[in-house]
């Protein structure tokens, strides 16, 4: 009996080193992974870290300036803002492409959470083409190099034209104005005209204002003066500066000043009844009236000069009689002079 049982104490006592064996190996390999128990809080630590970094973004992320002429420029607002919840530091900002630069960006910068700072991409092409370039801004935010790409296309500048190219006021007496049409128009592209100079203080320009932007195939019309100072022969141009390919378009202007002619009209009338003491003069620039008095005192003639007229206008003139308890009699016929 005793020898069939002598095996059982034996098989156990193996099953049990088993398992203390198999337990002992899963801590072992546990272990082995895990040499200082560190890898959850590494694990963590690292997830923190990555989160505490901003990140810095752009608006507009890509920027098209669209068609832009020769000569000219056109800037666009650039927004950078800070995402996160904490400061960061903004230390370069680099521009590549040719055309394009930077406007009022200040470096180094730093923003704090949650604000922006806004600065202004520019574009001036020096000739004609499609262009692209890049801002690239560095920080020490998780998204350390921020590229914002940049695309435009410069068109050639337009040409300027004056009509007509020369401007001839003939003969004005000093002192008298004469004004005559001139037109600019623009082809091939728009034409902005920022200013326009002159060689001579007698000749002006009005009806317009600069600067003045002309589109392509369009014209705009205004008006030159002349004011001769002195008597002789003026000339003098007209320079309109523009961002035109022939730029300054010129405009040529001459004119004269002569003296003024003293010109009078002389009046002589037939002497009323007797009784009559002395005649008033009146005048008008239309007929029928109304009539003012030239003579401050009775004129006792039958005769009087007006030395007071202007060329180039008309005048109308009746007389009155005035008897000795000065009545005045009604007007006389009239008389029309016309001064040349």
């Amino acid at each position: 009996m005793a020898s069939p049982a002598t095996p059982r104490p034996f098989i156990l006592l193996f099953l049990t080193v088993a398992f203390l064996l198999t337990s002992v190996a899963k801590h072992a390999r546990a272990a082995a992974r895990s040499p200082a128990g560190s890898a959850s809080v590494s694990s963590t630590t690292a997830t923190k870290t990555s989160a505490s970094k901003e990140l810095l973004t752009a608006n507009p992320l890509s920027v098209s300036f669209g068609s832009v002429q020769v000569g000219t420029s056109k800037a666009v607002s650039q927004t950078l803002t800070n995402s996160g919840s904490s400061s960061l530091r903004i230390s370069q900002a680099t521009i590549t492409g040719a055309g394009f630069s930077l406007s009022g960006l200040t470096l180094p910068l730093t923003l704090t959470a949650g604000h922006s700072y806004t600065f202004r991409a520019v574009f001036a092409p020096k000739s004609s083409g499609s262009a692209s370039g890049s801002i690239s801004v560095i920080s020490d935010a998780s998204n350390s190099t921020l590229t914002i790409s940049l695309s435009a296309t410069g068109t050639a500048a337009g040409r300027l034209a004056v009509s007509p190219t020369t401007l001839n006021f003939g003969s004005l007496v000093v002192g008298i104005s004469k004004s005559l049409t001139i037109a600019l128009s623009a082809s091939g592209s728009s034409v902005t005209v920022s200013s326009p100079t002159t060689t001579s203080s007698e000749f002006s320009l009005s009806g317009v204002s600069f600067p003045l932007k002309i589109a392509s195939g369009q014209s705009a019309s205004f008006t030159v003066n002349f004011t001769p100072q002195t008597s002789g022969t003026a000339s003098g141009t007209f320079s309109f500066a523009s961002n035109a390919s022939n730029s300054p378009t010129l405009e040529t202007l001459t004119g004269t000043g002569t003296t003024a002619l003293q010109h009078s009209v002389a009046l002589a009338w037939s002497p009323s009844a007797s009784g009559v003491v002395g005649y008033n003069v009146y005048r008008s620039g239309q007929s029928g009236g109304p009539y003012t008095k030239l003579n401050s005192v009775l004129d006792a003639s039958t005769t009087y000069t007006d030395s007071s007229v202007q060329s180039g206008k008309t005048y109308y003139y009746v007389t009155t009689s005035v008897n000795g308890k000065g009545a005045q009699s009604t007007y006389s016929n009239q008389a029309k002079a016309v001064i040349p």
